[in-house]
């Protein structure tokens, strides 16, 4: 094929549709370190699903405005959802956060094989249009003081944006740095983890800007919100491209089948997944790490402040040997532990996932469950000694490893599966997460609750629930020991593979051969204005850099 006869056939038809996978093949010239900007401002819009609570309180008195205005005690639950003259708990609305986690579970295992044939643009458009589209319903709600429209706006239809937004950049990263699988992943979902430091603070500068004395602010910041992620997120999914078939990396050749067992070069359809007990014990991995770290991430400012009441500030006593003076001193000690939290959780999402690439994702977890049940276990007597500088330590260290666990995962599936439908596989796998989004919560405050109706003092309520999670740790690093390469059967055969790279519009020469002549390929993947790469990294840096400074400067106090 000559080069102009293949640029033709690189060029869209007239009935390839704005939004077709077809339309976003790279060209020659195009650098592969676009895309993960792209999918970072995906990934950090979508990311403020972990910053949520920041409304609880406000809307809790969206009635009152000063103080929380209480529904009569005998209305019942359903009156409660629709009426306009009396504020909601605290607890009616935290169960958005439940709904998205288990929507973000369900949607990404539904859709994901959809997603594989209409690529991320497609599906980063849908993401984009279902979760701010969400935030608006959520609004309309706030206004109309309807608690139901919130559950289904941001809840249900913006969790479906959370999981099409969250597996839309997985495949087509993998694909793009098959040479760093880890180090792709960790980037692009390092973002869904800051996401929070950044719609956090700046939902709280928005809602002390739009508070009057007739409204807490909080509808007006979900309009505000909902304009300035659709902008960024409608960015991200035009910034998408996948590379041609057949593409690799210049100067980079697969490992050899025999070098790396647990590395294939073939592919399993996500139609079979349900049968192969490689993904069931990749389930099991994934649900048991994150349960362990999402209770702790639910609950880690209440532990801190009543493991060590007093001692925060250098008052000897307990939580409640204090005044209301104190109360407030420790309060902000532990916001700023929770904001420590947060930084250790993003950072190790590409720390660990990028340390994957190196001594392979099976030993990566081994490290997350041993390291894990010794700092699990360790942590009682670190909280009984009064250690609080080894206490925080030792969770940070924990929060690094579950977010390290979501950004391996997808490169411990390419590994094992192939890289045709990993983001399909992938969206089946996060059903663990929708599972360990109820268990690990359920597990830590029951069992709080359970603690001090024993009558246990505040500072010894969490000892219990250590161990019960560092057991967790134990059965997860079960699951992973037993891991082997999946079985020869279950891989799609040559025809198989090549009826699925045509469902999936992997876009060909017109000869059916290669797009590009081999000259052209080389040239995909590098090059282009690198001012325009510093660009695309400058407009999801700036703003990460900022989140981080802001929960920095809160976390400065625990070191005060």
């Amino acid at each position: 094929m000559s080069n102009q006869s293949a640029v033709i056939a690189a060029s869209p038809s007239a009935t390839d549709g704005l939004l077709s996978k077809e339309r976003i093949v790279a060209k020659p010239g195009f650098n592969r370190w676009l895309v993960p900007p792209a999918a970072l401002a995906i990934h950090l819009c979508i990311g403020m699903a972990y910053g949520f609570s920041v409304f609880w309180l406000p809307l809790s008195k969206a009635i009152g405005i000063e103080q929380p205005l209480d529904c009569a005690k005998d209305m019942s639950f359903f009156a409660r959802m629709v009426a306009t003259g009396c504020d909601w708990k605290v607890s009616e609305l935290s169960w958005m956060y439940t709904l998205f986690f288990v929507l973000l579970g369900c949607s990404a295992a539904i859709w994901g094989g959809w997603l594989e044939r209409a690529g991320p643009r497609k599906a980063g458009v849908v993401s984009a249009v279902c979760w701010c589209g969400g935030l608006v319903i959520s609004a309309i709600g706030i206004k109309t003081h309807q608690i139901w429209m919130l559950w289904l706006g941001s809840g249900v239809i913006g969790g479906i944006g959370l999981g099409l937004g969250y597996i839309s950049p997985v495949s087509t990263l993998i694909k793009w740095f098959p040479d760093r699988r880890g180090m792709a992943t960790g980037m692009a979902i390092m973002g869904f983890g800051g996401g929070a430091l950044i719609g956090s603070p700046l939902a709280d500068m928005l809602m002390k800007h739009y508070a009057t004395a007739s409204s807490v602010g909080v509808y007006e910041t979900f309009l505000t919100m909902a304009a300035l992620y659709f902008v960024f997120m409608m960015g991200g999914a035009f910034g998408y491209r996948v590379p041609p078939s057949g593409w690799k990396p210049a100067g980079w050749t697969p490992p050899a089948a025999s070098s790396n067992a647990m590395i294939t070069q073939q592919h399993v359809h996500v139609k079979k997944v349900w049968g192969i007990p490689q993904f069931w014990l990749l389930w099991g991995v994934l649900c048991l790490n994150v349960s362990a770290g999402i209770g702790v991430i639910g609950m880690a400012s209440p532990m801190l402040q009543e493991v060590f009441g007093g001692k925060l500030i250098g008052v000897d006593g307990g939580i409640k040997s204090l005044d209301a003076t104190q109360l407030g001193l420790i309060a902000t000690i532990a916001a700023g532990f929770t904001g420590l939290l947060s930084l250790f959780n993003i950072g190790g999402r590409f720390f660990w996932a990028s340390t994957s690439d190196y001594i392979g994702r099976k030993a990566t977890y081994v490290v997350f469950f041993v390291l894990g049940f010794a700092l699990y276990a360790s942590a009682p007597s670190a909280g009984s000694a009064g250690s609080i500088g080894l206490f925080v330590a030792i969770f940070c260290v924990i929060l690094s490893m579950y977010g390290g666990g979501f950004a391996t995962i997808p490169a411990y599936l390419a590994d094992l599966f192939g890289t045709q439908m990993v983001g399909a596989i992938h969206g089946r796998l996060l059903t663990a997460w929708a599972t360990a989004g109820i268990l690990g919560p359920v597990v830590v405050t029951y069992m709080r609750d359970y603690q001090l109706g024993l009558g246990l003092p505040p500072s010894q309520v969490y000892n219990t629930t250590m161990y019960i999670l560092a057991g967790m740790l134990v059965l997860g690093l079960l699951c992973n020991l037993m891991v082997r390469p999946v079985a020869q059967k279950h891989f799609m055969t040559p025809e198989e593979l090549a009826r699925e790279k045509a469902l999936a519009h992997e876009k060909t020469g017109s000869n059916g051969g290669a797009l590009y002549t081999p000259e052209q390929m080389a040239q995909v993947g590098h090059g282009g204005n690198p001012l325009l790469v510093l660009a695309a990294w400058a407009a999801v840096g700036i703003p990460l850099a900022w989140g981080v400074w802001v929960t920095l400067q809160k976390a400065f106090v625990l070191f005060h």
